[in-house]
């Protein structure tokens, strides 16, 4: 946990009032103390869809947003006595629609798949012999209004325009792939490659100039280089920001990111802030984890010793129930016995209808809940700016039940006088799935709602009533966890350990199967969007192995049921169980048969050691057999595939996979014993004995182990190899840790060991079970290091990605992933060899 220095903080309040004298409120300054301590910082975590973060240093300088980027915006403004402080969150920008996209309204054009005359984009190009289509375009059914697969796509699109006053004009477009854009017959905009949602481009001097009164051509050239294919565009004008000069800007002192919690404080004037938005994601507590409840508490005292009049605004935008601001939403406002509670969601209610990545929920729906005060106040308005404007006591209008799109909830709490002795209120969101995700074709209930005989209302009065004890066990909870970590691996690890353990619990579903076992499914966040990947369980088991092994089992389950009842037919098991939140059966185009029989064996194995006994792969044992069968045979000198580095491309007589399919042998040696099977347990623990010094043998590159067996100029981390250290397996020999770790130490960039000799990149959360291999606490941190180096330095503000570039700290891909869970590998070794 950082504390920013009080020389600074001091030196940065003086500077704030300084500003304040000179009246420049009126500018988006950020009176902000504080450096980088993470990519960006989690404010509401519980699953995929309900996960809602900050991607600035200052908690006011910038939209809230969904992991993926999109909007979900929160605002907080404290008022002391007669002044106005925005502490929390921005006002969205606004556009107003000129000409509009497929999105919102279906529009037609004429369009040709066959190559037209050069002048094509023209005015005056007479396109009667052109088809006539609605769009959007594309290859995908479910999305598209005319249906294109062909290479190439050109349209034309007519349209009059009657205001000669637009400003600030932006090209609304999403394309895929390259695609070339005309106005009028000028080339206003051209990209190269996919944009797979809509961007907004600033394009106001080149849309203006080329408009013209009555008839206007957008005229646009797509190419599908390969892939999927979708083209769609409109036009829209930004609206300027109403002028809040009220609203001064506070000093943040300080931001602190705890494991369920993110917690800021706040000058205010004389009043300081504290905030904290709390989701209560407690791995040794099933239920309050499931239950889909964040608090967001305030905490103000007087620094002046005087008394001052305190109210807080807190706004939250209908988008957080949407997956495009252009769907439609109904809001209203109801009570229970001791809260008022405003509810939000779409009008359309399409249950779990879309499959995907870059996606967010548009069922369900969003509930914000303060307790039932006399000086409470829960209002409904068009958008933030009425919210703001109503709480600055400007004429607005309120209501208590409405439609419309990007409306916004809105609940203002009364401190009433306060003076040095904090006084504390807290308001809760909370979002109900109704469904969760469907399980080959069984629509499944969140787990706190798994017999659908609770309400979200009921988890909202008891989370209410419980608030003290919860956030109790959170403050403890996370105490401990830090401490652990610390002793584990130094304060920098353990603040890596801290920033990703939420990411990694709420990027799953926890509900329960037909067959009565939990369920905890992953979804591949900016990956592939597949549901329950087994090579993304693998490296992110180790926090669920060291805080509650039933979440593991849960990743598990589906898969076993996947193979036991006969609909996957393989002798390896499967790389998903679909595309999330449909988890059908497998989606992915390809199988990883080592990766993945090797991953289920050793997660197998590695349960039983934490909880002592077999009687989980007792369960399960057929399976296992199966797989341990194919691993013998295939797995010493794996044939070309791909591994759960897939992104690296296929690869033969690949040396660390060997190492994970040698290690699940010794596994299910461990695990044959466990059972009693002590025939089975000799034949193949020796087995793995015998396959690990052909390894060494077929892998020696002189001081380290090669990438392939094939080539030894190069090398590799083989961060499966941590499993034999974990376990205890005692398969290989130390020394080939130890060669392997003195040579990685020398290969080591600014920003973090590259995955192997091919490119610079890197996957953090292998380099942390890497880094587990270590001898030495100092040899172990000298991994850390640069790890935390680019968690707090790279330009790339999203919720941490484990794929980054180890010479500039850039994210190369992925972002929000559960993988980033393997960061507990050496807390889990510890814990496990009582270190």
């Amino acid at each position: 946990m950082i504390h920013f220095p009080q020389k600074k903080i001091v030196h940065c309040i003086l500077v704030q009032k300084l500003l304040l004298s000179f009246s420049i409120l009126l500018f988006p300054i950020t009176a902000f103390c504080q450096k980088q301590i993470a990519p960006a910082y989690p404010l509401i975590t519980h699953n995929t869809y309900f996960s809602i973060w900050s991607e600035t240093d200052a908690l006011n300088a910038s939209t809230t947003k969904h992991w993926t980027g999109e909007d979900q915006s929160l605002i907080g403004i404290i008022k002391v006595d007669d002044h106005y402080y925005r502490f929390l969150g921005n006002e969205q920008p606004k556009y107003k629609t000129i000409l509009p996209a497929g999105d919102e309204n279906n529009y037609e054009v004429k369009y040709t798949e066959t190559e037209p005359a050069a002048n094509w984009y023209s005015v005056d190009f007479n396109d009667d012999n052109w088809k006539t289509g609605t769009a959007p375009f594309g290859d995908s059914e479910s999305k598209a209004k005319t249906f294109w697969e062909s290479k190439d796509l050109w349209i034309r699109r007519e349209f009059s325009i009657s205001d000669k006053e637009l400003n600030n004009l932006f090209l609304k477009v999403r394309h895929d792939d390259d695609v070339q854009v005309f106005l009028n017959g000028k080339n206003i905009y051209s990209k190269g490659g996919a944009v797979g949602k809509f961007v907004l481009i600033d394009l106001n001097d080149a849309i203006k100039s080329n408009l013209k009164d009555g008839k206007n051509v957008l005229a646009i050239h797509c190419v599908n280089t390969g892939g999927y294919a979708y083209l769609d565009a409109g036009i829209v004008e930004k609206l300027p920001t109403v002028n809040q000069q009220k609203i001064e800007i506070p000093v943040q002192q300080n931001v602190k990111v705890q494991a369920t919690q993110t917690i800021y404080n706040f000058s205010c004037g004389p009043v300081d802030l504290n905030v904290k938005f709390i989701s209560p994601l407690l791995l040794n507590n099933m239920e309050i984890l499931s239950r889909p409840v964040s608090y967001i508490t305030y905490a103000v005292k007087s620094t002046n010793n005087k008394s001052h009049n305190v109210q807080i605004y807190f706004g939250a935008s209908s988008d957080i129930s949407v997956n495009v601001p252009s769907q439609e939403v109904a809001a209203n406002s109801t009570k229970t016995r001791d809260l008022e509670i405003l509810k939000v969601g779409t009008t359309s209610q399409p249950v779990l209808q879309k499959k995907g990545d870059d996606l967010r929920i548009d069922w369900g729906y969003f509930y914000m809940a303060a307790k039932k005060d006399a000086n409470t106040k829960q209002f409904i308005t068009t958008n933030d700016e009425e919210g703001i404007q109503s709480f600055l006591g400007e004429n607005t209008t309120t209501e208590q039940m409405q439609k419309g799109k990007s409306l916004m909830l809105n609940t203002v709490l009364n401190f009433g006088s306060v003076s040095g002795n904090s006084k504390e209120k807290f308001i809760e969101l909370a979002y109900d799935e109704e469904y969760a995700v469907q399980f080959f074709h069984h629509n499944l209930r969140p787990w706190w709602n798994r017999n659908g005989n609770s309400s979200i209302q009921e988890q909202l009065e008891t989370a209410c009533n419980q608030y003290n004890d919860v956030v109790n066990k959170c403050n403890s909870f996370d105490q401990k966890l830090y401490n652990k970590a610390v002793i584990s691996g130094g304060e920098e690890y353990a603040k890596l350990c801290e920033l990703a353990y939420r990411q990694s619990i709420a990027a799953h579903a926890l509900v329960k199967s037909p067959q009565g076992e939990i369920l905890f499914l992953s979804k591949e966040n900016f990956s592939n969007g597949s549901i329950n990947t087994v090579d993304v369980t693998y490296p992110s088991a180790p926090l669920y192995l060291l805080y509650n092994p039933e979440f593991l089992k849960g990743m598990l389950n589906g898969i076993f049921y996947y193979s036991e009842s006969g609909k996957w037919k393989k002798p390896f098991p499967a790389h998903d169980l679909g595309t999330y939140p449909l988890a059908n059966g497998q989606t992915y185009g390809e199988d990883m048969p080592v990766e993945e029989a090797g991953n289920m064996v050793i997660l197998t194995g590695a349960i039983a050691k934490a909880e002592g006994n077999a009687k989980y792969a007792q369960k399960n044992w057929k399976e296992l057999t199966t797989w341990v069968q194919y691993l013998s045979k295939e797995g010493l000198d794996p044939a070309n595939q791909l591994c759960t580095d897939d992104f690296a491309g296929h690869l033969a007589r690949n040396a660390n996979l060997s190492v994970k399919a040698i290690v699940a042998i010794g596994s299910y040696g461990m695990m044959a014993k466990m059972l009693g099977k002590n025939d089975v347990a000799a034949k193949y623990t020796a087995m793995s004995k015998d396959m690990a010094k052909k390894w060494m043998q077929l892998a020696d590159a002189g001081d380290h182990y090669a990438l392939t067996f094939n080539d030894k100029n190069t090398w590799s981390q083989k961060y499966n190899l941590v499993w034999d250290k974990v376990l205890n397996l005692d398969i290989f020999p130390k020394s080939v840790y130890q060669k392997e770790v003195a040579y990685y130490l020398t290969k080591q960039n600014a920003f973090g060991l590259p995955l192997d000799s091919r490119k610079t990149y890197t996957k953090s959360d292998w380099i942390m079970w890497t880094a587990t291999l270590s001898s030495s606490k100092n040899d172990f941190e000298k991994f850390v290091t640069p790890v935390y180096k680019f968690a707090t330095e790279t330009p790339d503000r999203v919720p941490l990605s484990d794929w980054h570039e180890t010479t500039d700290g850039k994210k190369v891909g992925f972002q929000a992933r559960s993988v980033v869970g393997g960061y507990f590998m050496k807390m889990l070794n510890d814990h496990f060899n009582h270190q």
